[in-house]
């Protein structure tokens, strides 16, 4: 195995090539980008796609104040000298990222956004001094550096900057800017939406509308917010989604690229599993990789050739996206859902027309959403009858792989237990205290129809649809905690009234396995002792064997 360094966590493009680091050649991009001679380019992709990556790539390539021939070498780009010697390093460049812009409150996220922009204004303090430069602009950037400046300089900053270094260098301005809407995702989620989004709407509509000092700009995302008009009026403007046809292999890996990868670190054993975790994106007839995940656990077998597959996608972006979904009483997405988790399909049309504003959407807007970011995938059929058809702008979509599907999964059971909060749990209490455990199985399965499943749930799953029921109801509650000679699956006790409830949980294949189910878990509870610590000084001690199937539930009591 070859000891090459994986670049995680690292987006910049120049430390990337300069320190050796592991790259794959996405440099095409830039050939693509200037053919297509747009003045504004929207790219939105999924988190962790490498965007912002790109973006430090392209301003390296252009940016006039660099000389970076050498991090270029021997790349795709490199081969096209024409390209190069009109644009390599030609070009002012304007590199913005909003990525940061979130706090609690919109006073503070603002705050940061000022700092932002200050942060640009130092990193380009020449501007002060040009003698090219209009006086008037060089009081406004003085005071953007300074922090000082009022919103409506600030609302100007982007058009403000490049107008001074289009005057400086004599030479229109490559404008690139990373993440512009993760502030609004941020506002939406801590309630200052619309503030912020005023915000960020004149900084960049006064930025890509009419600006004679654009060369072009490209701007990056996860979703095109059109229904708030940020780009409208902009001339020459493209918008490129996941469900365009352009870029199509620069966001993401392709198998080619993660074949080629798991070669170089003699990995190729793993493919397979890693196909069916981290693969099943598509744009257009593009199969795509998650390319944070692969980088990843590539990452885990260099140092453990054995390690799990491992979710680390959710790590780096909210499920607040499907939380919000499943808890609009407005919508009814239960059969979505489980149709989704079982590996079938929805059938959805396509818009534009998107927002963050949860709480002002619509459904359909719900499932462009979870398209666009990454939580479902284009695919050609419903997989099951190959006669259904799609109405001009719909599309079928599915969850792309494994670890989308735990998230989903996982999200779900916390919602469940969220939801148990303001739920009446105290029938099913005084079932199970009583041994009652006929009125136990019939309570549970109208709290398990109450809930989103799929047939394909673990056992682990009910195993947290069952703890969470006990949350917050004043017991203590124990998972797979040592027992007698074994490790029972839950435990609630209530030592206040010096009594104790025992459940072992199976999960049954089928409808008619449940009961023998039942009774093996009963079994396994006598056999491993488990209530032998709880005999000497609990008064009242039940133990059950549950079994589940699909939405069904059995309860079998163990007298002790």
């Amino acid at each position: 195995m070859k000891n090459i360094m994986l670049p995680l966590g690292v987006d910049n493009f120049e430390e990337l090539r300069t320190t050796g680091y592991y790259y794959i050649d996405k440099t095409y991009f830039i050939e693509e980008l200037i053919q297509e001679r747009f003045k504004v380019h929207l790219i939105t992709r999924p988190r962790r796609f490498g965007k912002t990556l790109a973006i430090s790539m392209l301003a390296d390539f252009f940016d006039i104040r660099k000389d970076n021939r050498q991090i270029f070498e021997g790349l795709a780009v490199s081969e096209n000298k024409k390209l190069c010697r009109e644009w390599r390093n030609q070009w002012p460049v304007l590199f913005v990222t909003l990525k940061d812009i979130e706090d609690l409150s919109f006073a503070e996220a603002y705050a940061q956004l000022v700092f932002t922009i200050s942060n640009l204004c130092i990193e380009h303090s020449y501007l002060a001094k040009s003698s090219h430069v209009d006086s008037t602009d060089k009081v406004l950037f003085l005071k953007l550096k300074n922090q000082t400046a009022d919103k409506a300089a600030v609302k100007n900053s982007l058009l403000i900057l490049t107008r001074m270094m289009s005057a400086h260098f004599g030479k229109p301005v490559i404008l690139l800017i990373d993440e512009y809407d993760v502030p609004l995702a941020k506002a939406n989620e801590y309630g200052y939406y619309a503030q912020m989004l005023n915000s960020i709407r004149g900084m960049l509509s006064t930025a890509l509308k009419n600006n004679r000092n654009l060369q072009f700009a490209v701007v990056t995302g996860c979703l095109r917010i059109a229904k708030e008009s940020i780009f409208t009026g902009t001339n020459h403007f493209v918008a490129n989604t996941i469900a365009g046809k352009r870029y199509k292999s620069v966001f993401g890996f392709t198998p080619a690229e993660v074949g080629k990868l798991l070669s170089e670190f003699g990995f190729e054993a793993q493919g397979a599993k890693i196909k069916q975790w981290y693969d099943g994106y598509r744009i257009d007839n593009t199969e795509l990789y998650c390319p944070w995940d692969v980088l990843n656990y590539v990452s885990e077998l260099k140092n453990d050739p054995d390690a799990p597959m491992g979710s680390y996608w959710k790590d780096t972006s909210h499920n607040d996206i499907i939380r919000s979904f499943i808890g609009q009483k407005a919508f009814n997405v239960t059969e979505q859902f489980e149709t989704l988790l079982a590996g079938g399909c929805v059938k959805v049309k396509l818009c534009d027309t998107l927002t963050y504003d949860f709480s002002h959407s619509s459904e359909d807007n719900f499932w462009n959403i979870l398209f666009l970011t990454g939580y479902l995938t284009q695919t050609e059929s419903d997989g099951e009858d190959s006669k259904a058809t799609l109405l001009q702008g719909e599309v079928f979509l599915k969850i792309p792989n494994e670890e989308i599907k735990t998230i989903f999964a996982e999200t779900i059971v916390q919602w469940f237990q969220d939801n148990m909060r303001t739920t009446n749990r105290m029938p099913l209490m005084a079932a199970l205290w009583e041994g009652k455990a006929e009125l136990a199985s019939s309570l549970l399965t109208d709290l398990l129809f109450g809930t989103i499943s799929y047939h394909n749930y673990r056992e682990d799953f009910y195993h947290a649809f069952l703890a969470g029921i006990f949350v917050g109801l004043g017991y203590a509650v124990e998972s797979d905690k040592e027992h007698g000679i074994g490790r029972p699956d839950i435990v609630v006790k209530d030592s206040a009234n010096r009594r104790a409830i025992i459940l072992e949980i199976k999960h049954s294949q089928t409808k008619s396995a449940m009961e023998k189910d039942c009774e093996t878990a009963v079994n396994q509870i006598a056999v491993q002792k488990y209530a032998r610590d709880f005999l000497d000084g609990y008064k009242i001690m039940r133990c059950y064997g549950v079994s589940f199937f699909q939405k069904q539930c059995m309860v079998k009591y163990l007298e002790i």
